[in-house]
């Protein structure tokens, strides 16, 4: 049943077709504009010099006429052709490809910058994501081939009428033979177009399979447990396994594929046109003798003209309008997309830090009737340093996810100096915490750009926040050093430490009055970790800090502590507190404790 669902989309091929253009145009409408018109003053005369010129050329020659109008035919005719090959390039050498750049590069701007501002949630929506994928990949690709066949459909169509009307003055016929085979024949093409946009989509997530196995053998965080393990056989298993995957996908479509092809080319060039159409073209001129030579020339080369135009109005134009559509849908599906995380009317203040209140906040993620969080309410006063402990699947990320809204609470309500974050603009709410996240990110840039996410930032400000997360590394051009060998091959490389403590960084150098940190000491050791933890302390005097925490030995700081557990606050207190209760914490604590004093 998923496959018969493959090809249906939500907007129509002319919607979809509609749609690209104007959004070509918007980004580059001489391109737009230069393409289709260079098309179509290269490509026609030289199609209709092939028709009219030859039929004057040989009618000369069969009437005994002039050499020199001959010879004038002739030049003509080749200075047309020479004429549209030269302007076709120059056209293209001069002015397409930088134009064709700054159309990828603004489509590309439009992709990305939906990306960056879509819920967290479409990301867990495989087939939302698999059109996202599809969608940034052949972004390039779809607008480049729907302008050429744009363009080819408009000089198709003036061709058609020209030389149609030339052949249908000669011998009406003719045409009719030409008409009958080739309209015959379109169901043929659109059923060749859904196989190619299927055939698309299953190998694309072939090739993402496959693409994940191959980039791990290069990628440096995985040399190391390549080199040093037993992984490297399995793995090209599965890289072999994936690309036999992807042959046997492509075999079973170019099977389809070629039968259609057969019976497309086979019914309408050899049958159609270079038997049927042959045949009464020379009965014609041998026969009942109606058409000259000439005439017969030009009927025969321009039939063929038509023929070829038919097809690729009725069939060709047809496959690749429904294949690009389908991709153009899928484009156009993402960036449609409505967000449910929706702004509110208020701009939220990033001055002094308020009171945080959770009130009977629950929250299950789409598709799960399970409760990550299950009815939980708790107080954070302004300054104060919090942590959030328990088991793996406590709720701890879902929560401090909640506060950033990155989703939103299914019951219950947050709320920041007495009013709800839902009343708050995204990026105002946002804007006023500092995230740090387990699975942070390092990018290729200086380490200025990377500690204050921004290409403009104040030094003093950097060094003071490296300084506090502990990042002691010698840096050989300061701030200006460029991490990471994406683009640069002398780029500084850290460690899993270094890279956090970058990471830690960012949030003692954003103004902003909440700080949350998922894992700040995962990779650090313990010396570090100690370290950061004095600096999370003092360095963060006027912010209100919420911390994640599976090592304990970092939360006997905090001001107040929250045992999550099945999605509940089972214990909070202090450590002191928690400790003299005796529960949950203090059984996790005195386990961790004795792990460490023996060693293990």
């Amino acid at each position: 049943m998923k496959d018969k669902n493959l090809n249906k989309t939500k907007y129509s091929t002319l919607s979809n077709v509609f749609y690209i253009m104007k959004v070509m145009f918007k980004l580059s409408p001489m391109l737009v504009t230069g393409e289709i018109l260079m098309h179509i003053l290269c490509e026609l005369p030289s199609r209709l010099v092939s028709v009219i010129g030859l039929k004057f050329v040989i009618d000369e020659v069969a009437n005994g006429g002039d050499t020199k109008k001959i010879i004038l035919g002739i030049s003509l005719i080749l200075g047309v052709l020479i004429f549209g090959e030269v302007a076709n390039a120059l056209f293209f050498e001069l002015f397409v490809y930088r134009q064709r750049e700054k159309l990828d590069l603004g489509l590309q701007s439009m992709l990305y910058k939906k990306a960056a501002t879509i819920d967290l949630s479409k990301y867990d929506d495989p087939k939302y994501y698999a059109d996202f994928i599809l969608a940034i990949e052949n972004s390039s690709d779809n607008i480049h081939n729907m302008l050429s066949l744009v363009k080819g459909y408009i000089e198709e169509m003036i061709s058609f009428v020209l030389i149609g009307s030339l052949i249908f003055t000669i011998d009406p016929w003719a045409l009719l033979i030409v008409l009958i085979f080739s309209v015959a024949f379109i169901p043929v093409g659109r059923k060749t177009g859904k196989i190619l946009v299927e055939r698309r989509e299953k190998l694309t997530e072939a090739h993402r399979v496959g693409d994940y196995f191959s980039r791990i053998f290069y990628l440096q965080e995985y040399a190391g447990e390549i080199k040093t393990s037993g992984i490297a056989p399995l793995l090209r298993k599965r890289f072999e396994k994936s690309a036999d995957e992807i042959i046997r996908k492509e075999g079973h479509y170019v099977k389809k594929l070629n039968k259609l092809l057969f019976v497309q080319e086979t019914s309408i060039h050899i049958i159609g046109f270079m038997l049927v159409l042959s045949l009464y073209i020379g009965y014609q001129v041998l026969v009942t003798k109606t058409i000259g030579v000439g005439d017969f020339v030009a009927t025969l080369n321009g039939a063929v003209q038509i023929g070829g135009g038919v097809l690729y109005l009725t069939v060709y134009s047809l496959r690749g309008f429904t294949e690009r559509s389908q991709m153009i849908d899928k484009c156009r599906i993402f960036l449609d997309a409505e967000n449910d995380i929706t702004d509110g009317t208020h701009d939220a203040s990033c001055g002094e830090p308020e009171t945080i209140k959770v009130k009977n906040v629950s929250f299950s993620y789409e598709g799960s009737h399970k409760k990550s969080l299950d009815s939980i309410s708790f107080e954070i006063k302004p300054y104060e340093k919090v942590a959030l402990v328990g088991y793996n699947g406590a709720g701890k990320t879902t929560l401090t996810n909640l506060l950033l809204r990155l989703y939103d609470v299914s019951d219950g309500s947050i709320e920041i100096g007495s009013r709800d974050i839902r009343k708050e603009t995204v990026f105002s709410h946002r804007n006023r915490f500092a995230a740090v996240f387990q699975d942070f990110q390092i990018f290729s840039a200086t380490v200025g750009e990377n500690v204050a996410l921004s290409k403009e930032y104040d030094e003093e400000r950097v060094w003071e926040a490296l300084e506090k997360a502990g990042f002691k590394k010698h840096l050989p051009d300061g701030l200006e050093t460029m991490l990471l060998r994406e683009f640069d091959d002398n780029g500084m490389m850290l460690s899993g430490g270094e890279q956090q403590k970058i990471a830690i960084a960012r949030a003692f150098y954003k103004k902003c009055p909440y700080v949350i940190l998922d894992e700040p000491s995962a990779n650090l050791d313990p010396v570090s970790e100690y370290e950061l933890n004095h600096a999370m302390i003092t360095g963060a005097e006027d912010k209100t800090v919420i911390f994640i925490s599976h090592r304990l030995s970092t939360t006997v700081s905090a001001d107040k502590i929250f045992m999550m557990e099945k999605g509940k606050i089972i214990e909070s207190g202090n450590h002191n507190e928690l400790m003299a209760l005796g529960g949950k914490y203090a059984e996790m604590f005195e386990l961790q404790a004795e792990k460490y004093n023996t060693g293990n």
